[in-house]
């Protein structure tokens, strides 16, 4: 018989079998795996309250990226006990849907920032990146002082969110035709944020000092962020889906 231990010697003795084998049975696990995914809609269920980013907090995110703050924060909460009662509900799949690429890291050099959305002011957020250790003198993060006084580029905004829909981001044209202002009402002084908020709920509005929005105004609001979209306070997580 196939399973005897004649065909089971032979198989251990002839490698060229052995690998033919071994990849039959590989594909046959794999074909298993991959194959229902084709047979649902997607893979991430959606939650409610998450949302795309705004213009200003998506300029924030790419800031973030380019500085690589992913190297020394994570933005990943596993459900182990000691994680959540640090840092709060584990994360959810759903949170970083819209983000291209994700941003979960694989170092905690400093914490993790899945949920520092309204943790902090704005205010301390940016004492912190122009001089992180007057706030914790332990830190070793280094000053981001440069961004205060670097103009945010917004020039291509709205091609940027029509890029980003075209990867799956559910931006509409009523977004995109008002990123520019979206992004102004959200960084600018005395701005009118009412039309902001209705296509965006639950944007922090971060008030810079300066009628130019800096680098620092956008990485503000991209770290206000984190976090707050989903609601945890008083429903299950399987009530969240929608």
């Amino acid at each position: 018989m196939f399973g005897g231990r004649f065909t089971h010697g032979m198989i251990e003795r002839n490698a060229m079998l052995l690998l033919v084998l071994s990849l039959i049975v590989v594909s046959i696990g794999g074909i298993v795996e991959v194959v229902p995914l084709f047979t649902i809609e997607t893979t991430v269920e959606h939650v409610k309250g998450v949302r795309p980013y705004t213009p200003l907090e998506l300029m924030g995110r790419n800031i973030y990226v380019r500085e690589g703050c992913y190297l020394c924060h994570s933005q990943q909460i596993r459900g182990l006990r000691d994680e959540v009662e640090r840092y709060g509900h584990y994360s959810l799949a759903a949170e970083s849907m819209y983000d291209h690429p994700f941003q979960w890291g694989s170092k905690r050099i400093g914490p993790d920032l899945a949920r520092v959305g309204g943790k902090y002011s704005n205010d301390w957020h940016e004492a912190h990146l122009i001089n992180p250790q007057s706030l914790v003198p332990e830190s070793l993060m280094p000053s981001y002082s440069f961004l205060a006084t670097t103009p945010v580029a917004t020039e291509a905004i709205a091609e940027h969110l029509r890029t980003s829909r075209a990867v799956g981001v559910p931006y509409t044209d009523e977004q995109i035709a008002n990123a520019s202002a979206d992004l102004q009402a959200q960084g600018a002084p005395n701005a009118d944020t009412t039309a902001l908020l209705k296509r965006y709920p639950k944007a922090n509005i971060v008030i810079g000092p300066n009628a130019d929005i800096s680098e620092l105004d956008a990485l503000v609001a991209y770290l206000q962020v984190l976090g707050t979209m989903v609601n945890f306070a008083d429903t299950s997580t399987e009530s969240l889906q929608q």
